[in-house]
C-alpha cells in the first residue's frame, strides 16, 4: 500500500496481490493539503477534516471489497447568504472491484442490447486495470456524493422571491396597432 502521485487530490493505492480473505483494516486521513485540494475541487471554502476507516479484503476470485466509513468536516458558503456553514459527513460505503478481464466486470444488457441497472438493486462492481487499486479515490467519491448540494445556515429562510400575479402575461398583439387605422 502506498501513496499515489498529485494527479488525484487524494489518493491510497492498495496492492491487491497482498489482500487475502481475511480483511486488512486501514486508516486514512487527508492532510492539509490534500484537503485544500478536495476543497477546490468540491468547489467548497474548505475541508477541514476527511478521514476514513476500511476494511479491503477479498471478494470472489478476483475481486476486491472495499468496506468502511468515511468522516468529514466541511465548510460550504450558504446558497441564502453566502455566510459559512459548517457540515459534517459520516457515511458507510462498499465498493467492489474485478479486474477489467473479468465475466464480473461486464455490464448486464437486454435482448436490445440496451445496458439494464437496478436502481434499487446492489452497485455494479467497478473494474480496475494493473495490480493496485486506489482506496483514497473511493473515500473521496464517497464523501463527495454526501455534500449537500444546497447548504442553508440554521434558521435561515429566503424570502426575496418575486411572485408572479399572472397580471403581464398577457402580450400585446403585433396587430393591435392597427385597431386604430382608419379605412378611408
Amino acid at each position: 500500500m502506498k501513496h499515489q502521485d498529485d494527479a488525484i487530490p487524494f489518493s491510497y493505492l492498495v496492492k491487491v496481490g497482498h489482500i487475502s480473505a481475511n480483511p486488512v483494516e486501514v486508516r486514512l486521513e487527508a492532510d492539509e493539503k490534500e484537503r485544500k485540494a478536495l476543497a477546490e475541487s468540491w468547489n467548497i471554502l474548505s475541508v477541514d477534516e476527511l478521514r476514513a476507516e476500511l476494511q479491503v479484503n477479498r471478494w470472489k476470485k478476483d475481486g476486491i471489497r472495499v468496506k468502511g466509513r468515511v468522516h468529514a468536516r466541511i465548510v460550504q458558503a450558504c446558497v441564502v447568504t453566502l455566510e459559512p456553514v459548517i457540515s459534517d459527513i459520516d457515511e458507510p460505503f462498499e465498493q467492489i472491484f474485478v479486474p477489467e478481464n473479468s465475466k464480473l466486470a461486464r455490464r448486464p444488457a437486454n435482448d436490445a442490447g440496451e445496458m439494464v441497472l437496478d436502481p434499487d438493486g446492489p452497485d455494479l462492481p467497478e473494474p480496475f486495470t494493473g495490480d493496485s487499486i486506489d482506496a483514497g479515490a473511493v473515500v473521496t467519491e464517497f464523501a463527495a456524493m454526501a455534500i449537500d448540494p444546497y447548504p442553508r445556515k440554521p434558521g435561515i429562510e429566503f424570502n426575496g422571491h418575486i411572485e408572479d400575479d399572472g397580471q403581464n402575461d398577457k402580450k400585446p398583439s403585433p396587430f393591435a396597432a392597427l385597431k386604430d387605422w382608419k379605412k378611408d
